[in-house]
């Protein structure tokens, strides 16, 4: 048996905790993963097999909620806890559960489209109350499950089995969704990118909040290559933004400082930001990230530089991470002052969580 000590995460209080936690093999099911050869989804899970036991948690007090889609066996392949729930409502059911029990860590898992299509209005609102989940948004521009349908975040002319001719829609952004809901913790990272992806999901973790974090992910199958400007070694380096707290941002090949020879400034014309060659404007300028600001206008700012059409320049990173009061805490903290004092509660407590049974005929 485990000898439980406390966490020094501050997304985690209250949850308890084992000694020794055990390794990955002990966070891995027994049940065959069955997604397509080279699918991104298993960078993901592997990262994520992983990185479970270095959180500390006892298996049994760590839950994994899924809507439908690919990303969504993910419940299956974790000996963990676990429900592969409704299109679109993991975020819902998930809430009900964090409310209802304290002692939990709780994750969901979704996609693009599970997410942002018939699940956008139970997404939005679990990121505007701050609910203490971690939320995983697999994002590989496509249904993959129903066999290349347009998704929510497919760019604008897509060729698909359901826009013959091209699609109309205006893609969202995820993660400009996410702050504009004034999400706590918003964050992007890379599938295949182990190291980062580890980093990012060891920062959620430690977020007490909602915890966004889209995830970029390939479909090798419906959507191959979505991804190949942030992923070539030709391209990369210009593509994507590296997003770090406390440090100037900078991208592109190494200029005669070793450091990225494009940088993000303010523009005072648009309110915005925009990109420079850090050789053309004084070093001073290029905006320092803070990721800790409470105004998330800067940070809505860099997630308007990924364009939905080519993805040829992303940040990468974490966007924003502050502190808020989490809508459980709260609803626990209310329940305790409504019942505090109050007989009937206890009493009716005490027979909803007692041994005693009754059979009616």
């Amino acid at each position: 048996m485990h000898n439980l000590t406390e966490l020094p995460f501050p997304g985690l209080r209250g949850v308890p905790v084992a000694e020794f936690p055990g390794n990955r093999k002990e966070y891995t099911s027994d049940q065959e993963v069955r997604w397509c050869p080279g699918c991104g989804d298993y960078a993901v899970l592997s990262a994520v097999q992983g990185f479970l036991p270095q959180l500390g948690l006892k298996r049994e007090n760590i839950v994994f909620v899924s809507g439908i889609g690919c990303s969504s066996r993910f419940p299956y392949y974790l000996n963990t806890y676990g429900m592969h729930s409704i299109h679109g409502r993991a975020p819902a059911i998930a809430t009900g559960l964090v409310t209802s029990r304290a002692d939990l860590s709780v994750w969901v898992v979704t996609g693009d489209g599970d997410a942002l299509s018939i699940g956008g209005n139970h997404l939005i609102h679990a990121l505007r109350r701050n609910v203490n989940l971690k939320i995983l948004l697999f994002n590989n521009r496509i249904y993959g499950l129903t066999k290349g349908q347009y998704s929510p975040t497919s760019e604008p002319g897509k060729v698909t089995k359901s826009t013959p001719m091209g699609s109309l829609d205006n893609p969202f952004n995820p993660v400009s969704l996410a702050l504009g809901a004034e999400a706590t913790f918003v964050a992007r990272t890379i599938d295949s990118d182990r190291k980062h992806l580890t980093e990012v999901l060891t920062a959620a973790a430690q977020h007490r909040g909602t915890a966004l974090v889209e995830i970029y992910q390939n479909c090798p199958i419906f959507n191959d290559g979505a991804f190949d400007a942030i992923k070539s070694n030709d391209t990369k380096a210009d593509a994507i933004i590296p997003l770090v707290h406390g440090e100037p941002i900078r991208f592109g090949a190494p200029g005669e400082d070793g450091l990225g020879s494009k940088g993000i400034v303010l523009d005072p014309a648009t309110g915005g930001v925009r990109v420079v060659r850090v050789a053309d404007v004084d070093a001073a300028d290029v905006l320092v990230h803070d990721a800790r600001a409470e105004d998330p206008t800067t940070a809505f700012a860099l997630s308007r530089l990924t364009d939905a059409s080519n993805l040829d320049q992303a940040p990468i990173g974490i966007f924003r991470s502050v502190d808020r009061p989490t809508y459980d805490d709260l609803a626990r903290d209310q329940i305790r002052t409504a019942t505090a004092g109050q007989d009937r509660f206890q009493a009716l407590a005490g027979l909803l969580a007692g041994g005693d049974t009754w059979t009616v005929e």
